[in-house]
């Protein structure tokens, strides 16, 4: 975990290198020595992380450097902090606080230097090297006691449909050899599943060669030729003398005689197969590989042609059912007591087997007194810690300290939010970036890093996708609460985060809650007026996420307690919090970089771009309308401002070059002549701003836009003002514009009075727009053929009252690559549509269209389309839809395609809400 804070320790340096050279001469060489050491243990932590920790004096040394890197990022982010408030005194506010501030500069350059000698010390010290020895040996041990886990022998639980399948893929499909994968996440019953299956009759009959080998995570080679060759042949001591190819060799020349079964189970690494496969033969005779893994791309990569199979969780009555059995001997439960707290345990396993297994063999020593249930019940969690074996937490740890050191932290990080909550993609990307999880690697962005950390977390069933964009991109994610418990209680083991729940009034004290310096991060689950009210001071603490469903107006003696609490906080996250005004205190969180801020008030004073580390700024307000007197064009962190209101934005100025700042020392090889973090322009999303602030300056000093949000009367885009139209800066300017939201917000008038004539000639578009979204326009449908002219245009959500008008015909030949239509609230009552006017259609929604009498037939030639949402429509179009699912399926079982099945959706009223 501590790379993460060396990272991030060494980019503040950099930046107060760049901002604050004048005021840190007095410890510049101490600073630059401290990077350079702390650089060496961020590699020595790396290293010996990522083998696991297994040896305890290891893990010791690991906590004393996670605790040194700590204090050097606590003693220098103070440092900056000091230098950074005093800088932006006046002549006056200098003079008054000459004193202290001197005084405080001395203190913190002492802690530098104390942190400098510390780490000299452990640099110097044979211990690390001792350590890193005795752990070596004891990995060496562990790879020779290695053993497969303990799995349960007989038939579980909602396994038989399980194996049914797999065993048709053995069976049937290719002659040629072929690799069949199950694939799920720790405690599923892979394992299980698989041994299940090897005994299985069919599976007898029709290979009469069978071997099962336990490949795991410290795979060798050679041991496992010779434990295949041990199931069909004694073992000698010949075998043992071989090389791994000449084993390789004999296991090819054997199995050759006939068909064969090899169960490769729990394999970790997509190589092993590259390592292994040459000694099966492919003798075309139906012989099958089944092999078993937590990793999805581990079963891609053995069989490309081959999807894996994705094992499920226990539904709701099987994991009752498999609870009974284990908790009372396969007993059928008649008790109605132990019945319903029986369910509730059950419930609260949420379909994993090994936890029920877990829980079960706890309550068979409890015996069936209803109260030791009752208990259980409250406490499953807890209840599991309890086991002796401690296999829950060994099957996580695996997986855990299999990660790739980037990784880790980015899943304790899932800790942080509630049990089951759905956690927006954007939203957890933008978290891990401001933590400093994500550093920059080659051109990439670093929010197209973070998605491929979260692609790969949920590759390796760690991560749950809860819903996925129509794109294909994760939505919402979470993770089960097995693996939730698991990242609580790693994460206070190495004061990585805490939760704060369980307000107890009559004690005014959190009954869970440590000294928050204890902490780098803190979630606020309930109870968050009393924990602002408290007035809690946490000079460690980095990130403050309230996820409390209760909704405050703070009082105007608490605004600034939260700033006032906690100064180096680089997250603040407080949806949950009005601030009646703005917190005046908040602009000396200079480390700030991730803000949501709700408000009751209309306007963002000038003195918030002083927070020069923003990269992430969220406000929320109940005014239709924000005015921004803050020059966020000096942010030049800034990377996402996302505001809910139609918001008018400062003049443009320019920034500074900063060619006359030196970077003293091994810093300045660090330094880019093309920094993009020195440089205006990051700001990547813009949403919403009124149209008057669509200025070309406005988009000249944002060129690297991709979402862009407008809300107000639109109709000023399109007013010409010497040859030229607001709109057109659009195109000139935003030549990387993907997503643009056009949402016309006339009020208190009608929509009908602010309603737009027309649309902007097709050229005036940005050129690589992908998605588009319009809201309240009523334009008539003539002027969708402007919209089908767009070349990459992929989504068009028309929202309620975008168009108007009783029929729609397309144009031929539009829309080439349009995938996702929306089309809501309108007066339409006749659409013609076909193939031709949408060749690459895949998802169409409709709503509140109640008018509409038919869905077009010409639909049902697209063979793209793969869903089809109806929200209360008419009964006519809602029977046309099932006119043209019938004819899709046709054509399928005709054309036997293999691609995904046609889904038609019809709802009554109250719908859910759509994937895009």
């Amino acid at each position: 975990m501590a790379d993460a804070a060396v990272e991030f320790l060494l980019e503040n340096l950099k930046q107060l290198l760049r901002n604050n050279f004048n005021l840190i001469r007095d410890v510049e060489g101490d600073v630059e020595s401290l990077y350079t050491e702390l650089d060496w243990l961020k590699g020595f932590l790396m290293d010996s992380t990522e083998k696991g920790n297994a040896n305890e004096y290891m893990k010791s040394m690991v906590r004393q450097t996670r605790e040194v890197v700590y204090k050097a990022e606590d003693a220098v982010e103070t440092y900056v902090s000091h230098t950074s408030v005093n800088n932006a005194r006046s002549y006056l506010e200098r003079a008054f606080h000459v004193l202290d501030y001197a005084a405080n500069l001395r203190s913190v350059a002492q802690e530098v230097r104390s942190i400098r000698t510390m780490v000299k010390e452990m640099y110097d010290s044979k211990k690390i090297g001792f350590a890193a020895l005795q752990y070596e040996k004891g990995s060496e041990r562990s790879t020779i006691e290695r053993k497969a886990p303990i799995v349960e022998e007989e038939n579980v639980v909602g396994f038989q449909d399980e194996a049914e399948k797999v065993i048709e893929l053995l069976t049937g499909g290719l002659e040629e050899l072929e690799v069949i994968s199950i694939i799920g996440m720790p405690g599923l019953g892979k394992t299980t599943l698989a041994k299940m299956i090897l005994r299985d009759p069919k599976i007898e009959y029709e290979f009469y060669n069978r071997a099962w080998v336990y490949v795991s995570q410290e795979y060798n080679r050679k041991e496992v030729f010779i434990n295949i060759l041990g199931q069909f042949n004694k073992r000698t001591d010949e075998m043992y003398k071989m090389s791994a190819e000449s084993l390789a060799n004999e296991l090819r020349r054997f199995l050759e005689k006939g068909k064969y079964l090899i169960v490769l189970d729990d394999v970790w690494k997509e190589d092993v197969w590259d390592d292994l496969k040459m000694a099966f033969p492919k003798n075309k005779n139906r012989s099958r590989i089944l092999l078993t893994s937590r990793i999805f791309s581990v079963g891609i990569h053995a069989n490309p042609n081959r999807y894996p199979h994705r094992l499920r969780f226990l539904t709701t009555h099987e994991s009752w059912t498999l609870l009974q059995q284990k908790a009372l001997g396969s007993k059928q439960c008649s008790d109605q007591g132990l019945i319903e707290h029986g369910q509730r345990i059950a419930k609260e396993c949420e379909g994993l087997p090994l936890a029920i297994v877990v829980i079960g063999g706890i309550l068979l020593e409890k015996g069936t007194e209803i109260y030791w249930w009752e208990k259980v019940a409250g406490r499953v969690h807890a209840y599991l810690d309890l086991d002796r074996e401690k296999r829950m937490e060994k099957f996580i740890a695996l997986s855990f300290n299999n990660l790739p050191y980037h990784l880790k932290a980015c899943f304790l990080y899932f800790g942080m939010f509630p049990e089951d909550f759905q956690i927006p993609m954007s939203k957890l990307l933008h978290l891990w970036i401001s933590e400093g999880f994500i550093q920059k690697q080659k051109e990439m962005n670093l929010e197209d890093i973070a998605e491929e950390y979260l692609e790969d977390l949920v590759n390796r069933n760690l991560v749950m996708v809860g819903k996925r964009r129509s794109t294909g991109k994760v939505k919402f994610c979470h993770i089960h609460d097995m693996l939730h418990e698991f990242c609580k209680k790693e994460g206070a083991e190495q004061n990585f985060f805490h939760e704060i729940k369980e307000f107890n009034q009559g004690t005014n004290s959190f009954s869970n809650t440590l000294p928050f310096e204890n902490y780098r991060r803190l979630g606020v689950h309930s109870g968050i007026s009393n924990f602002i009210s408290s007035k809690q001071f946490g000079p460690r603490v980095r990130s403050l996420l309230c996820f409390s469903t209760e909704d405050i107006i703070l009082p105007l003696d608490l605004v600034s307690s939260i700033p006032g609490g906690f100064k180096l906080l680089r997250v603040l996250d407080g949806r949950t919090i009005t601030f009646p005004r703005f917190p005046t205190d908040l602009t000396q969180l200079i480390h700030l970089r991730y803000l949501v801020l709700s408000i009751n008030f209309t306007i963002l004073p000038a003195t918030i771009s002083k927070l020069w580390n923003m990269q992430t700024l969220i406000v929320v307000t109940s005014s239709r309308t924000l005015e921004i007197k803050a020059d966020i064009w000096k942010m030049i962190q800034l990377r996402h401002l996302e505001i809910n209101a139609s918001t008018s934005l400062p003049k443009t100025g320019k920034s500074k070059e900063d060619s006359l700042i030196r970077l003293p020392g091994i810093l300045a090889k660090t330094r880019k002549s093309k920094d993009d973090s020195l440089k205006s322009g990051s700001l990547v999303t813009l949403s919403t701003i009124s149209p008057e602030s669509c200025s070309e300056d406005v988009f000249a000093a944002a060129p690297n836009l991709k979402k862009l949000g407008i809300r107000g009367q639109l109709s000023k885009l399109l007013e010409g003002k010497g040859g030229s139209t607001l709109f057109d800066s659009l195109g000139k300017k935003l030549v990387n514009l993907e997503n643009l939201k056009l949402l016309n917000d006339v009020f208190p008038r009608s929509p009908v009075e602010g309603k737009l004539v027309s649309l902007p000639q097709m050229y005036k578009f940005p050129p690589k727009l992908k998605k588009l979204t319009l809201s309240d326009t009523l334009l008539d449908w003539d002027h969708m053929s402007t919209l089908g002219k767009l070349e990459n245009l992929e989504i068009l959500k028309l929202k309620d009252n975008s168009f108007e008008g009783k029929l729609w015909q397309p144009q031929e030949g539009g829309f080439r690559a349009l995938r996702i239509l929306h089309i809501g609230k309108t007066n339409l009552v006749s659409w013609s549509a076909s193939a031709d006017h949408f060749p690459r259609l895949r998802r169409l929604y409709i709503k509140h269209c109640s008018d509409l009498h038919e869905v077009p037939s010409g639909l049902g030639d697209i063979s793209s389309l793969q869903i089809m949402d109806l929200y209360c429509t008419s009964k006519s179009a809602a029977a046309s839809a099932r006119k043209i699912e019938l004819l899709i399926k046709s054509l399928q079982d005709q054309q036997s395609t293999k691609g995904s099945e046609f889904k038609l959706n019809i709802y009554p009223p109250d719908p859910p809400t759509e994937d895009q």
